[in-house]
C-alpha cells in the first residue's frame, strides 16, 4: 500500500493539472472557423476578417469553412457535434438567437449547447431594392406593398430563423403591409438575385449592403438607427422614410460548442479582443459602419448574457407580433 500511495498522488496531480496544461498548449495546430452562411454574406466578410485577425494574435492558421443552409441551422449543428477542444468554432450573429424561434426544425438550445467567446460588432440593418424594381425611395415602397391590388413585393433572406429573416418579417409587420419571404442558403445567393432583378429587396448588414449600393448594383433605401450613416450619408433612415417602429442592429460574435475547456475560451477571447483592438481591425469595421462594443461588453460572459436576453427578446416578439406567419 505503502508503494501505491505515491503512483495514486503521481496520477491525481497528473488529472488535476492537464487542461491548464493543454491550455498552455493550446493552440498547436490550425483551426477552424465554421461560418454558417454560403460565401457572400456579412457572417463570412466578417467571419473572415477574425480568422485573419485571430490567427496572428495565436500564431496559429484560422481555416474558414462555409456550411450554409437552413438559415444556419446545417452549420450549428455541425458545431455541436464537434470535439469540444477549441479547434472547431463557428462565426455567427444574432441568429443564434433568433433561429430556435423561427426555425421549425431548429432543435437546439444555444444557451445550453454553445461556450460563447466574445461579441465582435454590432451592426446596423439596410433595406436595399433592386435597381429594376422601380422603387426610389421607402414611401414609395410603403404605399406599394401596402396596395392590396399590387403585385407582392419578394423579399430575399439567409433562410429561415436567420436575421434577415427576423428583420424582414418584422418590417412587414410594422409596415401592415403584404409581402413573400424568399429563403437561400445565405445572403450572398440573396444579394445576387437582387442585382439581377429576380427579387425585389434584401434587408442586411451594412457590411454587404454599403457596397453594392455605393457600386450602385443595388439601391439602399432605408437604414436603422437614430441618424444616418458617416460612410454613406444619402440613406435616409427608416424613421424619416415614415416606418420609425422598425429598428434592429445585429450583434456578430465567436462561439464554441459547449464543453471546451474555459482556460482554452479564456485564451481564444482574449486573442480576439486583442485582434479587436488593433488599427486595420478598427479601421476596417469603421469602414462597413460596424462597432465594436467595449472590453468589457465583449466576452464571454456579457456575450452569455446577451444571448439570453435576446433569446427571450425574440420569443416575445415572434409571439405578439406572429412573426411565423408574418408573409
Amino acid at each position: 500500500m505503502l508503494r501505491i500511495a505515491p503512483i495514486l498522488c503521481a496520477a491525481l496531480t497528473a488529472a488535476t493539472f492537464a487542461a491548464p496544461a493543454a491550455a498552455q498548449d493550446y493552440p498547436s495546430r490550425s483551426i477552424t472557423v465554421i461560418v454558417p452562411f454560403a460565401p457572400g454574406g456579412t457572417s463570412d466578410t466578417l467571419g473572415r476578417l477574425v480568422a485573419t485577425s485571430l490567427g496572428k494574435q495565436l500564431g496559429q492558421t484560422v481555416v474558414v469553412e462555409n456550411s450554409g443552409g437552413a438559415g444556419g441551422l446545417i452549420g450549428m449543428q455541425k458545431l455541436q457535434k464537434s470535439t469540444p477542444d477549441g479547434y472547431t468554432l463557428a462565426f455567427n450573429n444574432m441568429s443564434l438567437a433568433i433561429l430556435p424561434h423561427l426555425h421549425p426544425k431548429a432543435n437546439y438550445d444555444p444557451q445550453k449547447e454553445l461556450a460563447p467567446i466574445g461579441i465582435v460588432a454590432t451592426v446596423p440593418m439596410v433595406l436595399s431594392v433592386s435597381n429594376k424594381s422601380g422603387i426610389q425611395d421607402l414611401p414609395a415602397m410603403l404605399k406599394r406593398i401596402r396596395d392590396e391590388k399590387a403585385v407582392k413585393l419578394n423579399l430575399g433572406s439567409s433562410g429561415p430563423g436567420s436575421t434577415a429573416h427576423l428583420a424582414e418579417a418584422m418590417f412587414l409587420h410594422f409596415a401592415n403591409a403584404r409581402g413573400e419571404l424568399i429563403p437561400y442558403r445565405g445572403t450572398g445567393p440573396a444579394l445576387t438575385d437582387l442585382m439581377s432583378g429576380m427579387i425585389d429587396g434584401v434587408i442586411d448588414q451594412t457590411v454587404t449592403m454599403l457596397p453594392l449600393h455605393q457600386d450602385k448594383r443595388v439601391k439602399a433605401i432605408a437604414v436603422t438607427g437614430t441618424s444616418r450613416l458617416a460612410q454613406s450619408p444619402d440613406i435616409p433612415t427608416f424613421a424619416e422614410g415614415g416606418l420609425p417602429e422598425f429598428d434592429l442592429a445585429i450583434w456578430n460574435g465567436l462561439v464554441a460548442p459547449a464543453g471546451t475547456p474555459q482556460p482554452v475560451v479564456d485564451k481564444l477571447s482574449a486573442a480576439l479582443s486583442q485582434a479587436i483592438d488593433t488599427p486595420e481591425f478598427k479601421t476596417r469595421l469603421e469602414q462597413l459602419a460596424a462597432q465594436a462594443p467595449n472590453t468589457q461588453e465583449r466576452g464571454p460572459v456579457a456575450f452569455s448574457d446577451l444571448l439570453k436576453r435576446d433569446s427571450e427578446r425574440v420569443s416575445s416578439l415572434v409571439k405578439s407580433a406572429n412573426l411565423l406567419g408574418a408573409n
